[in-house]
């Protein structure tokens, strides 16, 4: 059986890497920061690479979770990238969220080489990459797919292709375009319970159990009204996602007008430091008026 390498062990990665060691699998890592892969092998079982290239020796898969799309071109493509080392038939899954472009790019380049480049950017963050229960959206080779399902199945509780290359980030960018409006809504109903004088506990408790039920809303009304946001999804990567779905909206003629406006209250929260803060911040923003 060949190496597994996964390369990025940031806050998704360094879990989900986690998995395929503790499933028997032969793991080798790369991070740009050499206390990560420290820190990651401490809990688990696998060998660390001085680069990305070094890291695939030997490997017939390969599964990337790093920063934004030139952290990924970096890996793959460039000096030190893992496509110098694969052989025919390897497969590279791209976990990261990043533009749809990139993806086909890339798959054109990988398959130069005939090696297969699928995208596979997750939903569920860093509780769902711990606990295995990501959803994974693929765009890429149907076939390479299914030979890689075996793994996405260690870390995930649903998988989907969703046709060729580009079309797993096309389908991130739906999902993260959906969230954006989900938080703000359940922001401004918040904001609006707690200056109409009721409890919002009570109506959250009522509410969740009716139409306006959301993942949002179950997960993030209590630490929104502890006012803590030192958990959870970035504000910057918030806006980095939408930032690419705007980019995708100019090139298919789709509106994305609630988007365009979110992202410019995201940017306000920035200014005022939040960057780091979840994105459920949006509420702070309000409560700040």
């Amino acid at each position: 059986m060949k190496n597994k390498c996964f390369i990025g062990l940031g806050t998704m990665g360094f879990p989900i890497a986690g998995h395929i060691s503790n499933n028997g699998y032969r793991v080798k890592v790369f991070n740009r920061s050499e206390e990560k892969s420290s820190l990651w092998l401490k809990e688990f079982a696998g060998e660390s690479a001085d680069n990305a290239a070094e890291a695939a020796q030997n490997c017939d898969m390969v599964f990337i979770c790093v920063g934004n799309d030139n952290d990924v071109e970096d890996v793959v493509l460039g000096s030190e990238g893992v496509l110098k080392e694969l052989t025919t038939e390897s497969v590279i899954v791209d976990h990261t969220t990043t533009s749809s472009v990139l993806a086909r790019k890339i798959e054109k380049e990988c398959l130069k080489k005939g090696v297969f480049f699928i995208d596979a950017p997750v939903s569920g963050g860093e509780v769902g990459a711990r606990t295995g229960n990501l959803t994974v959206m693929a765009g890429g080779n149907n076939d390479a797919f299914n030979r890689v399902r075996v793994i996405l199945d260690l870390y995930s509780r649903y998988c989907k292709w969703m046709g060729k290359s580009g079309a797993g980030q096309l389908t991130k960018m739906v999902n993260q375009i959906c969230i954006a409006g989900l938080i703000q809504g359940l922001a401004e109903g918040m904001d609006f319970s707690e200056r109409a004088g009721l409890s919002t506990k009570d109506v959250i408790k009522v509410i969740s159990q009716g139409a306006a039920q959301s993942w949002q809303m179950e997960n993030r009304w209590e630490t929104m009204l502890k006012d803590d946001y030192k958990h959870g999804f970035a504000v910057d990567w918030m806006r980095k996602d939408l930032g690419i779905a705007l980019s995708e909206a100019d090139r298919n003629g789709s509106s994305l007008e609630l988007v365009k406006l979110i992202d410019t209250y995201y940017s306000e929260i920035q200014a005022d430091g939040g960057g780091r803060w979840d994105t459920s911040s949006l509420f702070k923003r309000l409560q700040g008026k």
